[in-house]
C-alpha cells in the first residue's frame, strides 16, 4: 500500500468523523463476481485508500462518504482497472460497469462532470494507443524518423488543441477542466506548466475560476502555486541585442555550445569535431520527451559505431528531472537553465522544441530539422 503523509492521513481521518452531509456512489459490476472493487481518493499526495466490498452476483455495491467542501477527485479500481469521477455539490452518483472494459464502457449518472472526465479519459486512452502504434511502425522501419516526429507532433497539437477549447476554456471553473489540465501521455503532463507558456495560459485559467469559487482549497492554493512557477520559468526577458562572443564561433562558423552535463562537466559541442553529430534541443518532460528519445536512441544505437554522436540540450526547468532522465542515456546531455529563451536557442533560431540539426565531421551545420525529408538517409549521407 501506497505511504501517506501524516498530514494527509489526519485530513482524512478528520473527514471521515464528520458528521456533515454524505456523497453515494452506487451501481453494478457485471461480469465481477468475487471481484474486490475499491473506492479510492485522488488526492494531492497520492491515492488514498477509503472503502472496499467483494462484489457477488450482479455485483452491485453503495460506497458512502463524507462531501467535501471543494469539489475532489476519486475513483472506482477493480484489479488494475479504474473509473475515475470527481464530486463536488453531487450527492448520489451511479456508475455501472462491465468488468472487461471497466475503465472504457462504464456508464455514470448524476455527475454531467464524471461524464466529462470519462470522455477525456477515452480520448487520452486513443492518443497513447496512436503514439505507441507509431513507435511500433519506426520500429518496424514502416516509416521513417521524419514522419515519426512530425506526425508525433501533429497528434499531440491536436489533442492540445481540442482539449483546450472544449473542456479547459469552454468551462474552466468545473472539476473537468482541472482533470484535464493533469492527464499524461507516456507518464508526462500533456500540458506542460513548467517550460510552455502556452500550456501555463491553460492552468492560470482554471487557477482563477477555482480560486475565485474555492479561495481557501488546497487544489486552488497548488494550482496557483504552478502557475506561478510556470510563468516565472517561460516570462519572455527584456529584448536585447544578441552578442555572440567571437570565440564562440568556430573556424567553419559553427556557434559554440558549451554546457554542464548530469555530472557537472563542462561539454562542449566542438569538441566532437571528427564526429557526425545531431544536435538536439529537447524538454525532458514534456509528453513528446520520451518518445523522441526512443526515436533517437534507435538512430544511436545503429550508428553511433560508425562515426555518429548526439549532442542533446535540455531546456527543462527542473533539473532534478532532467538529471534523473538523462542520467542513463549513452550521448552527451546538458542542460541550458535558461529554458527556450536561452542565447543558444535563439542564435540557433529553434522554433519548436524538440529541434534537430545535423553537423558534419568537419564542425559544419549542414541541415536543420524542417528541412530534413529523411532524417536517417541525412545522418547516413554525413557518415
Amino acid at each position: 500500500m501506497k505511504k501517506v503523509t501524516f498530514a494527509a492521513l489526519a485530513a482524512l481521518t478528520m473527514t471521515a468523523c464528520s458528521s456533515g452531509p454524505k456523497f453515494q456512489v452506487n451501481g453494478d459490476v457485471s461480469g465481477a463476481d468475487g471481484k474486490m472493487l475499491y473506492l479510492e481518493a485522488s488526492g494531492l499526495e497520492g491515492i488514498v485508500p477509503l472503502d472496499s466490498v467483494k462484489l457477488k452476483g450482479e455485483g452491485t455495491f453503495s460506497f458512502k462518504q463524507p462531501r467535501p467542501e471543494s469539489p475532489e477527485f476519486y475513483r472506482l479500481r477493480v484489479d488494475d482497472k479504474v473509473i475515475n469521477f470527481s464530486v463536488d455539490s453531487i450527492e448520489t452518483i451511479q456508475v455501472k460497469a462491465p468488468y472487461v472494459d471497466f475503465s472504457t464502457a462504464y456508464t455514470v449518472e448524476g455527475s454531467e462532470n464524471s461524464n466529462k472526465i470519462k470522455e477525456l479519459t477515452q480520448k487520452q486512452i486513443k492518443l497513447q494507443k496512436d503514439v505507441d502504434d507509431l513507435l511500433a511502425a519506426l520500429r518496424s522501419n514502416k516509416i521513417g524518423h521524419d514522419v515519426f516526429e512530425d506526425s508525433l507532433a501533429t497528434l499531440l497539437n491536436n489533442y492540445k488543441e481540442d482539449v483546450k477549447v472544449n473542456y479547459i476554456f469552454a468551462a474552466p471553473n468545473t472539476a473537468a477542466a482541472y482533470f484535464a489540465l493533469f492527464q499524461k501521455l507516456n507518464n508526462y503532463l500533456i500540458f506542460d506548466p513548467l517550460n510552455n507558456k502556452d500550456d501555463v495560459k491553460c492552468f492560470a485559467a482554471v487557477a482563477t475560476s477555482l480560486n475565485n469559487a474555492f479561495p481557501n482549497a488546497v487544489r486552488s492554493k497548488n494550482l496557483y502555486n504552478i502557475v506561478i512557477k510556470g510563468m516565472k520559468n517561460t516570462r519572455q526577458p527584456q529584448a536585447k541585442a544578441l552578442e555572440i562572443p567571437q570565440e564562440k564561433i568556430v573556424e567553419t562558423g559553427i556557434i559554440d555550445i558549451a554546457l554542464r552535463d548530469v555530472k557537472g562537466n563542462v561539454r562542449k559541442l566542438t569538441d566532437l569535431k571528427g564526429k557526425v553529430v545531431l544536435l538536439d534541443f529537447s524538454v525532458f518532460q514534456s509528453p513528446a520527451g520520451a518518445p523522441h528519445n526512443l526515436m533517437l536512441r534507435e538512430l544511436y544505437n545503429e550508428y553511433a559505431k560508425s562515426g555518429l554522436e548526439i549532442y542533446q540540450v535540455s531546456l527543462d526547468a527542473d533539473e532534478h528531472y532532467w538529471k534523473t532522465s538523462a542520467d542513463n542515456l549513452p550521448w552527451v546531455c546538458v542542460r541550458d537553465g535558461n529554458g527556450v529563451y536561452s542565447t543558444n536557442v535563439a542564435v540557433y533560431n529553434v522554433r519548436q522544441v524538440p529541434s534537430i540539426f545535423l553537423i558534419n565531421r568537419n564542425n559544419e551545420l549542414k541541415l536543420r530539422g524542417e528541412d530534413i525529408k529523411d532524417l536517417e538517409a541525412a545522418v547516413k549521407s554525413l557518415l
